[in-house]
């Protein structure tokens, strides 16, 4: 992803963690990283939701949520986010990889999961690309998704459907095995903005709502 013009507002950033060790370095290290604003940090769910919301004249862009927070979760504060604000894109930072935590937040809305061993890079990346309505999950998130597809068995309505082409399969299968817009368009050898439209197109055809959904989808269908 491009790094930001000076003609670019800088994203506007959230931090929710519950323990203040962790939130006021997260929050600092992220005020550092170029074309990143933070606006707030937060303890809790109910703490984001008011940050959000008395926003209004700098909206925000995405909040980086921690799950286990005490008063209201990070599953339900990106629940409530998805139905109250669905143009603020989240992404979960968490200590925790497993499948009931990952299917929860995905399910809820979030747009990336990453866990706390990520270097700052990876977080920074994550931000842009959730600003961006794409989704990086986390090498061992995508792990545990596969593991769970292969012992489970697919619901029809995650199947595929017929008018899908061959390209576009082609475009989920690579989502499926976590690769950004550029990289599938150097492996299909085509350009990044033929990408985005074979994934409108699919996301359109199969009813796929964001990037996350698209990697279960791919990983339900076999491709992944």
């Amino acid at each position: 992803m491009n790094e930001p013009t000076d003609k670019q507002e800088p994203l506007r950033v959230v931090v929710a963690d519950d323990q203040a060790a962790v939130r006021e370095p997260l929050a600092a290290m992220l005020g550092l990283s170029a074309g990143i604003d933070v606006v707030a940090a937060a303890a809790d769910g109910h703490q984001v939701l008011a940050a959000v919301a008395t926003s209004t004249d700098r909206p925000v862009d995405v909040v980086l949520m921690d799950l286990r927070m005490p008063n209201m979760d990070g599953i339900e504060a990106t629940r409530r986010l998805t139905e109250q604000h669905p143009e603020v894109a989240v992404v979960v930072l968490t200590t925790f990889a497993d499948d009931e935590s990952i299917l929860a937040a995905l399910g809820a809305g979030a747009r990336g999961y990453l866990t706390k061993n990520a270097v700052r890079q990876d977080i920074v990346r994550a931000i842009r690309a959730a600003a961006a309505g794409q989704s990086v999950l986390d090498h061992q998130v995508q792990q545990r998704l596969l593991a769970t597809a292969r012992a489970t068995s697919p619901a029809p309505s995650q199947s595929l459907p017929s008018d899908i082409t061959p390209r576009e399969r082609e475009v989920l299968t690579l989502i499926g095995q976590g690769l950004p817009n550029r990289a599938i368009a150097e492996r299909l050898f085509i350009s990044e903005a033929t990408v985005k439209t074979h994934i409108n197109n699919l996301f359109a055809k199969a009813g796929i709502r964001d990037r996350a959904e698209a990697v279960r989808r791919a990983i339900f269908a076999g491709l992944a």
